[in-house]
């Protein structure tokens, strides 16, 4: 019995004119190149500061009179300032008893761990060289949109210095670290990522490092995750100044979305975008001041909100204990509660 879905392409099998030899064939050779120059005029201007780790792991043995064992890992990074700092992923370089950096010209320098964050899953590295150093820096000029290109550089599988290039699938994705925390404003991209490639940067056309690659879904295909550029700028300032990020909650996962033009102007409000509670942990301190799912964040604290960005540095610099006011945007009323944030355990 013939489905009724396949009607359509049923119907493709009748008779039909031959297409006629006139028919212009579109040359696409033109795109091609505009495209591969794009991607390598990237990976030129960034490639320089891309770095393979390679990481020893010292594990004491419980029998006192053995010897503990060695492991080894390894991973990407890259060069983010010219004077040797360099950014991977907390997971690559977590426990290191040894840390060796090489450049894609070869030179291998031991690295010195600065700070770790294991809640964002980044981490800060430091080198010691003489003058300057290639470096790629964090950011992009203009804002990420889907569809974009994106390119990976990176070390998968010990293949030094691999590029896979592909697109911004979506924008606003959230990922838990291995402590259970949730990372937002996660960058999903098709760009293919494989072990190794931790670390590395991912980079648009203009090549501007707009993500650091974390992550991939195993068995899934072109599913892979990157923490944004303006999380990761943040993160490694701290790192560099304090060596690790103290932080408050308040219990909620946020996401960036657009306030509405006429509540904009109906409210005087200073932002065009704001933090949107897409969940509420249980007895959490955003739940005991009735924070709701689908409230949006205007104001904490007295200050504007723009994003989730802007909500993480505000909890990271409010003392935990301290009664702070936050303001919603509840369908399209403004509602204000008191939110306590407490310490992160």
């Amino acid at each position: 019995m013939r489905m009724p879905q396949f009607t359509v392409l049923d119907s493709l099998d009748s008779p039909q004119a031959p297409l006629s030899s006139t028919t212009p064939i579109v040359e696409d050779s033109g795109l091609l190149d505009a495209y591969s120059r794009a991607v390598t005029s990237a990976v030129e201007k960034v490639g320089p500061a891309v770095v393979h780790i390679a990481v020893h792991q010292s594990q004491p043995s419980r029998n006192p009179q053995k010897r503990g064992s060695e492991s080894q890992g390894s991973g990407s990074g890259f060069v983010f300032t010219p004077d040797g700092f360099i950014l991977t992923n907390s997971h690559v370089v977590s426990g290191a008893s040894e840390i060796v950096v090489t450049f894609p010209d070869a030179l291998t320098r031991h690295a010195t761990l600065i700070g770790d964050d294991p809640d964002s899953d980044l981490a800060v590295l430091r080198i010691d060289v003489a003058g300057q150093l290639p470096f790629a820096a964090l950011g992009a000029r203009h804002p990420l949109a889907a569809g974009q290109v994106a390119i990976a550089i990176g070390n998968p599988l010990g293949f030094q210095h691999t590029v896979t290039a592909g697109v911004v699938s979506a924008l606003g994705r959230s990922m838990r670290s291995r402590t259970g925390r949730l990372i937002d404003n996660i960058i999903q991209t098709d760009a293919a990522l494989n072990p190794g490639n931790s670390g590395g940067p991912l980079v648009s056309s203009r090549g501007e490092v707009i993500g650091v690659n974390t992550a991939t879904i195993m068995g899934a295909q072109g599913i892979c995750f990157a923490i944004g550029a303006d999380t990761a700028q943040f993160v490694a300032v701290r790192l560099i100044r304090d060596g690790v990020i103290r932080r408050s909650y308040i219990g909620v996962a946020g996401q960036d979305v657009p306030i509405h033009p006429r509540i904009i102007r109906h409210y005087s409000l200073s932002q065009r975008t704001a933090a949107m509670a897409i969940s509420v942990e249980p007895n959490s301190p955003a739940a005991q001041a009735h924070l709701r799912e689908r409230d949006v964040i205007i104001r904490f604290d007295e200050r504007a909100i723009s994003g989730v960005d802007d909500l993480h540095r505000l909890l990271t610099e409010t003392p935990a204990g301290k009664e702070v006011p936050i303001v919603v945007l509840r369908g399209t009323e403004l509602i204000t509660l008191a939110v306590r944030p407490q310490p992160r355990t």
